[in-house]
């Protein structure tokens, strides 16, 4: 019996589901367009660049919901995975949500309650890298490693919340990783790279276990199988890379703004020289 398949109505399929979750998708990216028009408007800077990576990145998520992707179901569902689970946040990331409504907002009472979300304590938890990554491929190796994945395909609504997870889970170490919004703490760049190194070995040994054996409880044609398994390695060894040079990218601007204050910063006064005074001499 096959079980390693996606029913019509899952996210991939022109069903109810994948059409909310489309227009969910479509929502969020016209929210944004209309706040950047309203940045705009009233004079200030907002580069059109990001609005086109919010854009893509809602694409992403509309053609993983409904549209027909290519090869067998789980080459298909790894094409989901990487889109949905990393590069839909990355574009996410890019465009700097969460900037856009602090600049948007008006100074007030619900400006100041999502700027201390932001900076809470739990916030400052979740968006510690090592967290983030553990969360991320954590539920990853969960569902591909256990009966979970058989699970889900008997369940749309159990299917479409496990999309959910990946896509929150990705946009989570993601946003982690990158620190282009304000968060409760900038960590360093050794504590980023680190953890995106670490979490690309383990998404590629996932991959690598996957092309050994289908998750539990499925049952694939073996080409099906082995194209998937690449997808998510090659692919995901792709959106890592560009993760990667976003962090170093952003690491090299923010110590270069730091030389720039340091240099504006007046230089110390001499400190002064202390006078001799000459003992008098006698008659």
């Amino acid at each position: 019996m096959n079980l390693g398949h996606v029913h019509p109505g899952h996210i991939g399929g022109a069903g109810p589901i994948g059409l909310v979750a489309a227009l969910a998708a479509v929502l969020g990216a016209t929210v944004y367009l209309l706040a950047a028009h309203h940045l705009r408007r009233r004079g200030d800077l907002w580069p059109g660049w990001r609005d086109a990576s919010f854009c893509t990145g809602s694409s992403g998520v509309v053609a993983a919901a409904v549209a027909p992707l290519p090869g067998g179901p789980l080459t298909t569902h790894m094409m989901q995975h990487l889109i949905v689970g990393m590069a839909a946040p990355l574009l996410f990331v890019l465009a700097r949500p969460l900037t856009l409504a602090l600049r948007v907002t008006a100074p007030g009472t619900a400006r100041r309650g999502l700027l201390a979300l932001a900076r809470s304590r739990p916030v400052g938890w979740l968006a510690f890298p090592p967290v983030a990554a553990l969360l991320d491929l954590g539920g990853l190796w969960l569902l591909y490693r256990t009966q979970l994945f058989a699970t889900v395909q008997h369940d749309p609504w159990l299917h479409a919340l496990v999309y959910a997870h990946v896509l929150a889970a990705g946009l989570l170490c993601t946003f982690a990783l990158c620190q282009l919004d304000p968060v409760r703490h900038h960590w360093g760049l050794g504590v980023r790279e680190a953890t995106l190194l670490t979490a690309g070995a383990a998404h590629a040994v996932l991959a690598k276990a996957v092309y050994a054996a289908p998750p539990p409880g499925t049952v694939f044609a073996p080409a099906d199988l082995h194209t998937g398994a690449q997808v998510m390695y090659y692919g995901g060894d792709l959106v890592e890379g560009a993760v990667a040079t976003v962090v170093a990218a952003s690491w090299y601007r923010a110590a270069g703004r730091a030389r720039q204050r340091r240099r504006r910063q007046p230089a110390p006064a001499p400190a002064p020289t202390p006078r001799t005074v000459e003992a008098p001499t006698g008659p």
